[in-house]
């Protein structure tokens, strides 16, 4: 081994440029792997710590048995059950106020009669609930004698931000300092005021006391979860009561379907580092004919070349993947740090830190030296087999490559042609199947192609270059070496496919969503409760308010929806109560299945049912099949009329039916959304005044202008969208860096032919100009690869979302096909800038004796 060792070193320090490429094609797969792969976790976890507390749920609560208070230490306990990723120990108390306690007026009764004092740690009363400050700030662990309140019990108890509440206590009145101020609370008359956790014991009398501890857990696996809760169990003992979110819960459903994007992000990112690793060291290997044939001549054995290879993979893949790792964490950083804004601002979603797991170390540090060992091995074994002679011909690179060209042609022909019939089959299974076939068919068959593209485009390009005739030459040498060629375009292929998939996919869910926004909430004015889709969270309003609302003039048409939660075929439901002919005058759905009028007109007779994609996809229903609703005293079956959905629910398991029924089988009657429109010619300040005196009542719901609420949703797309590309970019860039690379040590390992050109006339002007046209070559080809690969893909990422139950429809993402043409074509020239004006500015006889 130390012979290898040794020749392994001397020709990495010989070779720097060509070391340098090599190791760097490494570092980016590495970076793309473990970059990625940090920040989608914390992604995850702030989307899921998010949307448990937008629905003021959390995944188990921790009380004693007997109601009393226990020592904080049993919250450290429960923090080091595996599993448990967040914890929250309070001291919560309710706190029955005295008659007239806030305005001391007999003659009109306090509106908030009972508060609940609750007592934590900031950081973790942020993590796991849903406080938005709107004006000050929020408590920290230092504070003494302050705390945050929501508007509407400082509209309740008449203080402002800066001044003092007054609350009876079982150390008498105590004085807190408003700090910040929330929104106004979703149910009224259950205020809380919050302090730090010392405060509140202090306060209570239960020094180093809790009464409430709540976690969220790490998975929503449901038998990782059943198996964490039995832990809890018998960690905690019988003398604690633990309540569990349920695993139908609608909530869990939700969080399950953004974790599933998630890591479709983080498996592409896999893909991608060792595509950008094999192929790269793959090209590397075949280079370097000429030294494996110069060692098999002085009798170097297959084994020797073997070890050799394995030992140069060995420390470019150590040391690429230690950089690799290094500027993958500082990307993940950076890109978090760069998110974290603009989540906040649209999302209200609190982003941490890079998350690093064990299990991704490994993964990384396996890959990036793994897969560099892989890529060498292979085409070494097939160089090593090749006798002397025909490794030091010009040729030989051919003879490795030569199997591409014939049955591998045919079987990425054949690849193609299934991916096609998939296609046409409809089954999702097929077409996921379908879409590997067919972008390993574009590969398997591009060394074929190679010469009739490459003599296509050089006729184009033999018009730009006609003096110099270089066009030629540089169509002779990718005709002359389709492997290697193929190769190249193969990786230009895989990047903008991606660039156009996502394209597809972005405009794609763009107009659809934007459309049905348009559609769904089309209205003058909206009623909004403080959670959106997760209805079941919201305090509505009696019939009363939409009676009060409609006797308003200048109010044409009032429709509310109502909720209740269902299960069918063991799925969440969210059951939407629509009146149908107030309903289609104020707003509307996007159907997928069946006739709108016929059925919104059947949703008054009998029980009938619209059910929206996913709940079709999930629960697998079809129009005309009898689905069985669980309500609260029975089971009830509803025949379904059509597939359909609105914006707020297209996210969601829905279900919607009359509020006839909803109020005859589930027993609601609340109104938990309103839409309304103005009469024709109503002045339209006059009627916005008037629905807010009607909702002074009412501060759980937002007055919002229909129009101003689009713009608002507009711009929270072209912000998540932005997002988007900024990271379809990052998974791109990457693969066309690794563009560069072949590129570059392609050029490099032609040192002696562009001596030879030198020395028989060509000006450097020429050579510069025949590298260049060989690498615009060699990018028109894979950009037409990509182009064509990244159509089909979204093509059936489309259809596959939207057989999932996304009302989706396809979008030909002119701005992608557009993008994906000017990045191919930039970093193809950019490509060979570098590596052409090194090879025109060498010397005739330096060049001449290269290698």
């Amino acid at each position: 081994m130390n012979i290898q060792l040794t020749l392994a070193l001397r020709y990495l320090a010989g070779r720097k440029l060509r070391t340098g490429l090599t190791t760097l094609a490494i570092v980016f797969g590495v970076l793309l792997i473990f970059g990625m792969n940090i920040v989608l976790p914390a992604f995850v976890t702030a989307f899921q710590a998010n949307a448990m507390a937008l629905a003021d749920q959390t995944d188990v609560t921790i009380t004693n048995k007997t109601g009393e208070a226990f020592p904080v230490e049993v919250a450290q306990t429960v923090a080091q059950v595996e599993g448990v990723r967040q914890i929250s120990a309070k001291l919560e108390r309710g706190l029955n106020l005295p008659a007239d306690f806030f305005d001391h007026d007999p003659a009109m009764p306090d509106r908030v009669t009972t508060v609940s004092l609750v007592g934590g740690n900031p950081d973790e009363l942020r993590a796991m609930g849903f406080y938005n400050v709107e004006e000050g700030r929020f408590i920290t662990a230092d504070d003494e004698g302050v705390a945050v309140i929501a508007k509407s019990l400082a509209e309740a108890a008449g203080v402002k931000l800066g001044d003092v509440l007054k609350l009876p206590t079982a150390t008498g009145l105590a004085e807190f300092t408003i700090v910040g101020l929330l929104r106004h609370r979703v149910t009224p008359g259950n205020e809380e005021v919050l302090v730090p956790l010392a405060q509140a014991q202090k306060a209570l009398d239960m020094p180093g006391k809790i009464n409430v501890m709540e976690a969220n857990f790490d998975t929503t696996d449901d038998a990782r979860r059943a198996q964490i809760e039995a832990t809890l169990k018998t960690t905690l003992g019988s003398h604690y009561t633990i309540g569990v979110l349920q695993a139908s819960a609608e909530i869990l459903t939700n969080i399950k379907s953004g974790q599933a994007i998630m890591t479709l992000l983080g498996t592409l990112g896999l893909l991608m580092g060792g595509f950008i690793i094999f192929n790269t060291f793959r090209t590397i290997i075949v280079e370097r004919k000429r030294d494996i044939g110069m060692l098999r001549a002085i009798g170097a054995n297959q084994t020797t070349i073997l070890s050799l290879i394995l030992v140069e993979g060995l420390v470019q893949g150590v040391v690429g993947t230690a950089f690799g790792l290094l500027f993958g964490y500082l990307f993940g950083l950076l890109a978090l740090t760069a998110f974290a804004s603009i989540m906040q601002q649209f999302l209200n979603i609190s982003v941490g830190s890079p998350v690093v797991s064990v299990s991704l170390l490994v993964a990384s540090v396996a890959l990036g030296v793994g897969v560099t060992l892989v890529a060498g091995l292979l085409p070494a074994r097939a160089a090593s087999r090749v006798t002397p002679l025909e490794a030091l011909r010009p040729g030989m690179a051919e003879a490795i490559f030569k199997p591409l060209t014939t049955l591998s042609f045919w079987a990425g022909v054949v690849g193609i042609v299934l991916a096609m019939a998939a296609l046409l089959s409809g089954s999702s299974a097929f077409i996921s199947l379908g879409s590997v076939l067919f972008v390993a068919g574009l590969v398997l068959i591009a060394p074929a192609l190679i010469q009739p593209i490459a003599r296509l485009f050089g006729l184009l390009l033999a018009v730009v270059f006609a003096r110099a005739g270089t066009a030629e030459l540089a169509e002779g040498n990718l005709s002359r070496q389709p492997g290697r060629a193929a190769v190249t375009a193969s990786t230009t292929m895989i990047a903008l496919a991606i660039i156009v998939m996502a394209a597809t996919i972005l405009a794609s869910v763009s107009g659809a969503f934007i459309a049905m926004l348009k559609n769904s909430l089309s209205s003058d004015y909206l009623l909004m409760p403080p959670t959106i889709a997760l209805w079941g969270v919201n305090i509505g309003a009696a019939p009363q308010l939409a009676e009060d609302l409609r006797a308003i003039e200048g109010v044409d048409v009032v429709s509310t929806l109502r909720f209740a939660a269902t299960q069918v075929n063991d799925v969440a439901v969210g059951v939407l109560g629509i009146e149908p002919v107030a309903y289609q005058a104020t707003s509307g759905l996007r159907f997928l299945e069946g006739d709108p009028a016929s059925a919104l007109a059947a949703l008054s007779n009998g029980r009938t049912v619209i059910i929206n994609g996913l709940l079709q996809s999930a629960a697998k229903l079809n129009v005309g099949d009898e689905m069985t609703l669980l309500t609260p005293t029975d089971e009830v079956a509803y025949t379904i009329v059509a597939v359909a959905s609105d914006y707020l629910n297209a996210k969601t398991t829905t279900a919607y039916i009359s509020q006839a029924n909803i109020a005859a089988d589930f027993g609601r009657t609340e109104d938990v959304m309103f839409n309304i429109n103005r009469a024709s010619g109503a002045d339209p300040a006059q009627v916005e005044a008037a629905l807010k005196d009607a909702l002074k009542p009412y501060p759980q719901f937002k007055l919002l202008v229909g129009q101003d609420y689009i713009d608002e949703n507009i711009r929270l797309f072209d912000a998540v969208f932005l997002g988007m590309y900024v990271l379809v970019l990052f998974l791109a860039i990457p693969s066309l860096i690794a563009m560069i690379n072949t590129l570059a040590i392609g050029v490099i390992e032609r040192t002696r032919e562009i001596g030879m050109l030198r020395a028989v006339g060509a000006t450097q002007r020429q050579v510069r100009q025949m590298v260049l046209a060989e690498a615009i070559l060699l990018a028109m080809t894979g950009t037409a690869f990509g182009l064509l690969a990244g159509l089909y893909l979204g093509y059936v990422l489309i259809g596959a979302m939207s057989a999932a139950g996304y009302p989706l429809t396809y979008s030909f993402p002119f701005f992608g096909v557009v993008s994906a043409l000017i990045i191919g074509l930039l970093f193809g020239v950019l490509a060979a800038l570098i590596p052409a004006r090194q090879a025109a500015g060498l010397e005739i006889v330096k060049a001449l004796r290269y290698e």
